[in-house]
């Protein structure tokens, strides 16, 4: 399946705009307890690049996306840095991170894409290689502005990791309206 991305100027412009009022900081604050500075971090779902600048002041990054129109956004904004074409689902590349972050991205995936893309990240962490990824909680799926949106609780988001991932953390916490999103940390298995 391919996964939904901002495939326009103008549906990329929008996304910049409401992003500039959001970001990962609270998580990223949280994902630094369990991750040592100066890891090499992969972001899956760079985007704008909010949470991108702020995983800088803490980790060596390495971000993705699947839109061209974000990637080349990004390459503008950051030209140092290094950003990888990447389906979150299939994660296509040989490089190995110490850890894996995305905000509010794999919940467009479908289960199947999900669980592919959980046994990649397991693949492509280094040993101990920490995970830390945010969902919007709830259930059933959806629509969103054209984008496919899965919600996940609890248990569902347990069963999916578990497997791969000792988790470490799996906490409910407000985005917009109190307990809206999930926060999953997770330590590879093996």
């Amino acid at each position: 399946m391919d996964q939904p991305c901002y495939h326009t100027k103008e549906s990329a412009a929008e996304y910049i705009q409401l992003a500039k009022s959001v970001n990962g900081a609270k998580l990223i604050t949280i994902l630094q307890r369990h991750l040592s500075a100066g890891s090499m971090i992969h972001e899956l779902g760079s985007g704008p690049g909010s949470d991108c600048e702020l995983l800088q002041a803490h980790f060596k990054v390495t971000g993705s996306d699947f839109s061209n129109i974000f990637l080349s956004h990004l390459k503008n904004k950051y030209p140092e840095d290094q950003f990888l074409k990447l389906n979150a689902a299939t994660l296509y590349t040989d490089k190995k991170f110490d850890g894996i972050y995305s905000n509010k991205v794999l919940h467009h995936l479908n289960e199947d894409d999900l669980k592919s893309s959980i046994k990649r990240q397991h693949e492509i962490l280094n040993p101990n290689g920490i995970i830390c990824h945010s969902f919007w909680k709830g259930e059933g799926d959806e629509i969103f502005k054209g984008m496919y949106v899965k919600y996940h609780t609890e248990n569902a988001l347990e069963k999916f990791f578990g497997d791969h991932f000792e988790i470490l953390v799996l906490d409910a916490y407000a985005e917009f309206e109190a307990d809206d999103s999930l926060l999953l940390i997770g330590r590879k298995k093996g």
